[in-house]
């Protein structure tokens, strides 16, 4: 069998750490599969890539067997191979699984304003409440991804005159050659970063970093950070645990999406604010907005 770890190594650069770990990860799933059942996996015939969509079906959602096809299909044209994916059958096969798995693609709670709001009250008189105030309000407003609101820099915000802040957000999952956004800020926002700033001291590169026996520690939080921010403010919120189990770090995303749909702002705006490019993304997230055209009528 080729050495089809080796070639993913052709990827690095090229692709975001995340996209490779997730490469890798189906690739070995689909080997595992063909090494149980006695097939062949390079190169896969399409009646192979149909019994594996059958089998994960069982216990995984069409978008993540979709992913695991994403997968094969690259490793075999690393490998100059050619693609099973592009068969039929294989069409036929994911059209299958997603008729007899309906329901809704998953998505995490939206936080809303009372939720930010909440969220915020509750944070300690500490440094650590200083730095999650701060982080929170401004992934809010910047409608950011972990990934990006980890990544911010000192150097990429920049304060206002009319107290409000601009951000570079210089690289994001759809942006992977770091094309950049700006985003924009409430004088809220910008004021919890200013006491931030003033606590953490200005000789530090990235704007949310660890803290360590009361220091700051010139290093990024790890994306994981923010979720475990995000889990435990709504939890000292005082929600209901099967609520909390329903926000993730993208909450922050999704709610303020949310909002300012309920404002009433048009997609165009909403877009620039959030950087989609896709209207029909922006139309996931929106969908559970509590929003009632008909409220004023």
């Amino acid at each position: 069998m080729p050495d089809w770890r080796r070639e993913f190594k052709r990827l690095e650069g090229a692709y975001a750490p995340a996209t490779l770990r997730a490469y890798y990860t189906d690739v070995q799933k689909f080997t595992d599969y063909c090494d149980v059942e006695g097939l062949q996996p390079f190169p896969a015939n399409a009646h192979t890539v149909c019994n594996f969509i059958a089998a994960q079906g069982e216990g995984l959602r069409p978008g993540s067997v979709r992913r695991c096809l994403c997968a094969i299909r690259k490793i075999h044209l690393l490998l100059r191979l050619p693609d099973p994916t592009a068969d039929e059958d294989v069409n036929l096969a994911m059209r299958r699984l997603r008729r007899t798995k309906l329901g809704r693609p998953r998505q995490a709670k939206g936080m809303t304003r009372a939720h930010l709001e909440q969220c915020l009250a509750v944070q300690p008189d500490s440094p650590w409440g200083l730095r999650n105030r701060a982080l929170l309000s401004l992934g809010y407003d910047l409608l950011t991804r972990r990934s990006e609101l980890v990544a911010l820099m000192t150097d990429d915000i920049e304060f206002r005159n009319d107290g409000t802040l601009r951000a570079m957000i210089r690289r994001g999952k759809t942006d992977p050659f770091g094309m950049g956004r700006i985003g924009f800020t409430s004088r809220r926002s910008a004021q919890m970063v200013r006491e931030w700033l003033a606590w953490r001291g200005g000789d530090i590169a990235p704007l949310f970093c660890g803290i360590y026996r009361g220091k700051a520690i010139n290093r990024s939080l790890e994306t994981t950070k923010v979720k475990l921010i995000v889990k435990e403010a709504v939890t000292a919120a005082g929600l209901p645990p099967e609520e909390v189990a329903e926000f993730s770090s993208h909450s922050l995303r999704v709610g303020a999406a949310q909002e300012l749909l309920r404002a009433g702002f048009d997609t165009a705006a909403i877009m620039r604010a959030g950087g989609w490019r896709s209207t029909n993304v922006l139309a996931r997230y929106l969908e559970f907005a509590e929003h009632n055209v008909w409220e004023t009528r």
